[in-house]
């Protein structure tokens, strides 16, 4: 009730509605501005101005004073009640009441006092109170919208259907009409819902796409900066060794030039006093005395006291600096731009029936007992496999353990090898490269191409290898993976053809693992 009193007492007595921007006389009466606004105008050139509440007269345009009083008291009963939507009964023109109903042929929305009034023929439809009476009704023939044109899809009255435009059309209740649009909405929301759907889990998968790149980027973050540390690291000890070795050969060179030095010093010596001798027999005047005294033996020619300009030295260190570099060089490629995963499978249609392959085509194991595979073209006649996969451009690396077998050997080949004749064996024709090592060769191994035999100077103390393709620049190089990565031998050629990861193993066996590729690649 007191909220009924209240909604009351913010009604303008000219609009009969909530007050809208409330402006004061000075008689102390309130308005809408626009409304006394417009009251005021009508009295210019009266020569007087009243208020339309107690008819207080002013010889000047009253001035428009903003109640922000009443204007916050409006908004927050606004905010409230819902103020905007508050239709009032049309027939309290004196003190405005909120309508309970509105009748659709009458135009007119009605209390509770006048609905209990309003007649209750049939034709006095009432619906909820509504501020658009009029859209309700049709505009040719002033009656209440009943039906549905369904050819024409617009609401018509009953003269339109019977003497109207739309006589002899499709013709459907408003409620029937309204069903079947609901229905169809319902499928449009359905539809909507399922794409909102769709649109969330693309959302979503994107959200964790930006997630792992942005942890990918914080991972790449730390690999750099460990990387930049690792390469500080050993461009320092290289730095500290090569000037040791410098320090090493100059004061190697200093001792074996004091040395020289020393005989040059006696050999000057002795022959300053030989001067002498000569000197004094020069000036004798006996010739009996000259003649008896021993002649000198002839100098010798000048012995070779060496060069003494560092020899090669130099030259041998700035080679060894630019290999060293080279191999660190090559394992920033390795370790840092091919570090995406990848996967490598074994094809079990090209593995010798010597070699057992594991269920997930990762392991070759030799073994005594023979397969039985059929006896194909594709298939090695000795102990090796060939990937499934192969590459025809850009940069790979795949890692291979070959811990516990007597003889092992990787590498690449082309899909052309040999498959059963002498050449048939990892680097021995020009379509193969391969590194070998294993107990067999006391951990010593050596790299092979074109049956030319490369062996490598240091053993293999680690169980993993690395093999990495450049095939655009036509590289194949291979590590040992210790810590640090240790560059073994870079082939350097120009490929012609696919090239397939290929693995040799007598005596124990050998796994390959997933590396990375950077570039076009196919299925690896």
């Amino acid at each position: 009730m007191a909220s009924a009193a209240l909604g009351q007492e913010l009604i303008c007595s000219i609009c009969l509605d909530l007050y809208t921007d409330p402006v004061t006389l000075r008689c102390g009466h309130n308005f809408c501005r626009v409304c006394i606004d417009q009251v005021l105008t009508t009295q210019d050139g009266s020569g007087v101005y009243s208020c339309p509440e107690c008819r207080a007269e002013f010889r000047e345009r009253p001035e428009l004073q903003r109640n922000i009083t009443l204007c916050n008291v409006v908004e927050n009963f606004r905010s409230i009640h819902g103020a905007d939507n508050i239709i009032f009964c049309s027939y309290c023109i004196h003190s405005p009441v909120p309508a309970a109903k509105s009748c659709l042929l009458c135009a007119a929305s009605l209390c509770e006092k006048h609905l209990r009034v309003h007649s209750k023929e049939p034709e006095h439809v009432l619906t909820d109170p509504s501020r658009s009476l009029e859209k309700r009704k049709c505009l040719i023939h002033k009656k209440i919208l009943e039906y549905y044109c369904t050819e024409d899809a617009t609401c018509i009255c009953v003269s339109c259907c019977l003497v109207g435009d739309h006589r002899g059309h499709n013709m459907e209740s408003l409620d029937e009409a309204s069903e079947k649009k609901k229905k169809k909405l319902k499928d449009v929301l359905q539809k909507l819902q399922t794409k909102r759907q769709k649109t969330q889990k693309k959302v979503k998968s994107l959200e964790k796409c930006r997630k792992k790149i942005n942890e990918k980027q914080s991972g790449e973050a730390e690999r750099l900066t460990a990387l930049f540390l690792d390469l500080r690291r050993r461009l320092d000890d290289l730095e500290e060794k090569i000037l040791s070795e410098i320090s090493r050969r100059v004061e190697k060179e200093s001792r074996s030039l004091t040395d020289v030095i020393q005989k040059l010093e006696i050999e000057k010596e002795e022959l300053s006093r030989k001067m002498q001798d000569i000197e004094e027999m020069c000036n004798m005047t006996d010739p009996l005395t000259v003649l008896q005294e021993p002649e000198e033996p002839e100098e010798r020619g000048d012995e070779d006291t060496g060069g003494h300009d560092g020899g090669d030295w130099r030259a041998e260190l700035i080679s060894g600096l630019s290999r060293t570099l080279s191999d660190i060089i090559r394992g920033i490629n390795v370790t840092f731009y091919v570090q995406d995963p990848a996967d490598i499978s074994l094809d079990i249609d090209t593995a010798a029936n010597s070699l057992r392959i594991s269920d997930d085509l990762k392991t070759a194991t030799w073994t005594r007992t023979m397969q039985n595979r059929p006896d194909t073209a594709e298939r090695f006649l000795y102990y090796q496999v060939m990937s499934s996969s192969d590459i025809t451009s850009g940069r790979h690396y795949w890692d291979v353990g070959v811990s516990g077998a007597e003889m092992w050997s990787v590498g690449v080949c082309y899909p052309s090898i040999d498959r059963r004749g002498d050449l048939s064996c990892i680097g021995d024709d020009y379509k193969s490269w391969g590194v070998y090592g294993g107990r067999l060769f006391e951990n010593l191994c050596s790299v092979r191409h074109d049956s030319n035999n490369i062996r490598l100077p240091h053993q293999i103390s680690s169980d993993r290898v690395r093999l990495y393709v450049d095939y655009e620049e036509g590289e194949l190089s291979f590590y040992e993976l210790c810590d640090p990565i240790r560059h073994l031998h870079t082939f350097t050629t120009r490929f012609t053809e696919r090239l397939h990861a290929v693995l040799y193993v007598s005596e124990g066996s050998i796994n390959i693992s997933g590396g990375g590729a950077r570039g076009r690649t196919r299925r690896m």
